[in-house]
C-alpha cells in the first residue's frame, strides 16, 4: 500500500478502486482564455464537469489520473472546486508538455547556461510532488512528459531527462505522451532509464493507437505499462481495432501491463466544442463503461483481466 495524493487530499492506494489512467478535466490555455475567450462562463463549465464526473462515478469508476501539466493549462483551484463536489478521486500531475521547445522561462537558466543553476525543471517538479502546487495545498502524484513524431528535440529531451531525474529522486511514477507510429515509446524508455527512472512505473501513453503487436510487446517486456488510453478517438484508430489489440494482448498474457482510459476532457479549447462532439461522438468519459468493457467481454476478455487493467495496474503504479 502507498499514499496517493488527490485534489482533495491523500488516499491509500488500496482505495483508488476502478481507475481511468489518462483523463483530463480541463485543457484550457489560461492566457488565451483570459484575453480572448469572451464567452467563458466559469460557473457553467464547473457545473458541466461536476455533472460529467458524477455520471462517471455512477458508471463504476472511482478515480481518474489527470495528466494536465504546464503547457496544457493546469489550474488547480478549478480542479479543487470540482473535486469538492464529487465522490471521485482526481489525481493530478506535474511536468511539462511540449513536442518541440520549452517555455522561455527555462531558456536561460540551468546547468551550464547563462544562469548556471541546478535544473529548474527538477526543482519545480519536486516541489509540486513533495510540498504542493502553488499555494493550493494539493500535491501532484505523478509526472508527465511528451515525445511526438518530431522525436527527441532538444526541448523534449531536456524535459524528459528532468522528469526521469525527478522520478528517480522521489519515486513518483511517470506518464509519457507518445506517438506509437514513430515508436517514440522506445526512445522514452531509453532516456528515462538513463536518468534512473524505474520503467515499471512508466505508462507509455497512447499505445492503444497502434496495432503493431511486436512494438507493444517490446515496451511491455521492458516492464512499462501500455496506455490503452484513447478509446473514443476513432479518427485515429477505429473502435474495433482498439478493442481487438487489447484482446490479443490479454490472450498473450499482458493484461497486467495495460491500463485503460479515453484521454477525454470535460472541456478542451483545441477544437470547437460542438464540432468535436459531432466528429467524435464517443470521445467521452462514458465510452469505456458503456461500450468498451462489454465489447472486451464479448471477445473473451475475462472479468479478472478487466479488474487487473482497471484496478490492479493503476494501484501497482503507485506501489
Amino acid at each position: 500500500m502507498a499514499t496517493v495524493h488527490t485534489a482533495t487530499g491523500p488516499v491509500d492506494s488500496a482505495d483508488l478502486g476502478h481507475v481511468l489512467v489518462h483523463e483530463h478535466v480541463f485543457i484550457v490555455g489560461e492566457e488565451f482564455r483570459q484575453n480572448y475567450q469572451d464567452d467563458w462562463d466559469e460557473d457553467a463549465k464547473v457545473a458541466e464537469a461536476v455533472r460529467d464526473l458524477t455520471e462517471l462515478k455512477e458508471l463504476g469508476i472511482d478515480t481518474i489520473f489527470d495528466p494536465t501539466v504546464l503547457g496544457l493549462g493546469r489550474y488547480i483551484p478549478r480542479i479543487q472546486r470540482i473535486a469538492e463536489q464529487i465522490d471521485l478521486n482526481i489525481v493530478v500531475a506535474t511536468g511539462l508538455y511540449t513536442y518541440n521547445d520549452i517555455p522561455f522561462q527555462f531558456h536561460y537558466a540551468g546547468p551550464g547556461m547563462l544562469f548556471d543553476v541546478p535544473e529548474p525543471l527538477v526543482t519545480l517538479f519536486t516541489k509540486d510532488l513533495t510540498e504542493g502546487i502553488a499555494d493550493t495545498g494539493v500535491r501532484a502524484a505523478f509526472l508527465k512528459c511528451a515525445i511526438e513524431s518530431q522525436g527527441l528535440t532538444p526541448g523534449v529531451e531536456r524535459v524528459m531527462r528532468a522528469v526521469g531525474q525527478t522520478s528517480a529522486q522521489t519515486g513518483a511514477p511517470i506518464t509519457v505522451h507518445t506517438d506509437p507510429h514513430s515508436q517514440s515509446g522506445l526512445v522514452a524508455q531509453r532516456v528515462l532509464a538513463e536518468e534512473g527512472a524505474d520503467l515499471t512505473k512508466v505508462v507509455i501513453g497512447h499505445s492503444g493507437d497502434s496495432v503493431d503487436i511486436d512494438y507493444l510487446m517490446k515496451l511491455a517486456d521492458a516492464g512499462s505499462i501500455l496506455g490503452m488510453d484513447r478509446f473514443g478517438l476513432d479518427l485515429l484508430l477505429p473502435f474495433d481495432q482498439r478493442v481487438d489489440i487489447v484482446v490479443e494482448l490479454c490472450k498473450r498474457g499482458y493484461a497486467d501491463r495495460m491500463a485503460l482510459a479515453h484521454d477525454a476532457a470535460c472541456f478542451i479549447d483545441w477544437f470547437d466544442h460542438e464540432a468535436k462532439k459531432q466528429a467524435l461522438p464517443k470521445w467521452n468519459y462514458r465510452h469505456i463503461s458503456e461500450e468498451v468493457l462489454p465489447a472486451l467481454r464479448e471477445r473473451g476478455v475475462s472479468d479478472a483481466d478487466i479488474t487487473t487493467m482497471l484496478v490492479d495496474v493503476p494501484r501497482r503504479y503507485f506501489e
